[in-house]
């Protein structure tokens, strides 16, 4: 019996939004950790530094002669009814004095890869649209600003505006290609194109008008809410999504999972959390040196060249034969590929050369020992 042919309907809406022109799970949002929802590094703690990654793929900058900080971090604190969960919020513990050099942003770069085919910097470039929700506690006209790789030479500066504060408001910009030749766009494994919330740079990074595609390097015009201006103002942004086209469709929801390996592309972190676990497997080269291999979970965008740790020694140990030897300097990277690293322990002295071992965290003092390592744009 023939019950013909059943032809698979294309599905292009989702709870009453466009999913565009594309398959909704083909990478739509060329942003990563959009939600907010990856925080190796730091798990809700808050981020106080000048510059530096704080939620995953997201980085707070700022440079500021003249005074002037901010602490970020991941919050739980999302707008209702969205499905998110977490946001990342600034808060100003500091204001500056006027300084036209000054800048102070919230950003993402791109990989090239993930942006190529927007094909910027030609005549056939597609116009591209941002999406987020926003909660501030100032009001007023805001910046967002879209830059090439090289920074300095094409910007475009869109503004949005904040009607009432401490209220998650959802904005949505759209951006049209840029077909200029002037610029340089990345489109292999270095940064191709950056997206910046600023909170209040100097008058240097002023462009004179928004809307545009412009030759230098901008992030806001004149006028727009300075959110470092004010001491304990806040600006957090959820739900950050960019993708190919003029409308705005639902947010890409990817799974836990695939959003932590493909930030881990970037970042990746051994975390243990607790004494006695293992980093992984090693030999003795020396009675005081120790080497091991750690395998990556996926590919990182290039070899990462250093190795991060917590900085404490006796967080660290080496264990063979039913010994086990707190290190007596702090793990260092010999070398690596984008797929692994080779690791060394060092101990005072007791190791047996060509036994081997495992890399561990302390019996007593390892529960915060971790490695980690950068592969950043």
């Amino acid at each position: 019996m023939s019950f013909g042919t059943v032809q698979a309907e294309k599905v292009t809406t989702e709870s009453g939004y466009s999913l565009g022109a594309g398959n909704a799970s083909s990478f739509k949002n060329r942003l990563i950790n959009g939600a907010q929802v990856i925080d190796q590094r730091y798990a809700g703690a808050a981020y106080t530094s000048a510059n530096g990654f704080v939620t995953d793929r997201w980085s707070t900058a700022y440079f500021a002669p003249n005074g002037g900080n901010y602490t970020s971090q991941q919050v739980s604190d999302a707008p209702t009814g969205t499905g998110f969960k977490y946001s990342l919020r600034t808060t100003v513990t500091a204001t500056p004095s006027s300084n036209a050099d000054q800048y102070f942003q919230m950003f993402q770069p791109i990989e090239g890869y993930n942006i190529a085919d927007l094909l910027l910097g030609t005549a056939s470039a597609k116009s591209f649209t941002f999406s987020f929700w926003v909660k501030s506690s100032l009001t007023g006209t805001f910046c967002a600003a879209f830059m090439n790789n090289q920074s300095t030479t094409r910007s475009y500066i869109a503004t949005y505006t904040i009607d009432a504060a401490n209220t998650w408001e959802y904005k949505t910009i759209t951006v049209q290609g840029d077909t200029s030749a002037t610029g340089t766009w990345g489109t292999t494994n270095g940064q191709g194109l950056t997206v910046f919330f600023d909170l209040g740079s100097g008058t240097a990074q002023e462009a004179s008008s928004a809307g545009s595609w412009q030759t230098g390097n901008f992030r806001r015009v004149s006028g727009a809410v300075r959110v470092v201006g004010t001491n304990g103002a806040t600006f957090q942004v959820t739900g950050v999504q960019l993708e190919v086209g003029t409308v705005a469709t639902s947010f890409d929801f990817r799974s836990y999972g695939t959003e932590l390996a493909l930030c881990q592309r970037y970042y990746y972190k051994n975390f243990p959390a607790a004494v006695n676990k293992t980093f992984g497997m090693g030999f003795n080269g020396t009675t005081v040196l120790t080497y091991g291999f750690v395998q990556f979970p996926v590919s990182m965008r290039t070899s990462p060249s250093a190795l991060e740790q917590n900085g404490t020694a006796n967080n660290y140990m080496v264990a063979y034969l039913g010994t086990a030897t707190t290190c007596s300097v702090v793990p260092v990277i010999v070398n690596s590929t984008p797929d692994g690293s080779n690791i060394s322990f060092q101990v005072a002295s007791g190791l047996t050369a060509g036994q081997g071992n495992q890399m561990r965290t302390d019996g007593t003092n390892g529960a915060t020992a971790y490695l980690a390592w950068s592969a950043e744009l």
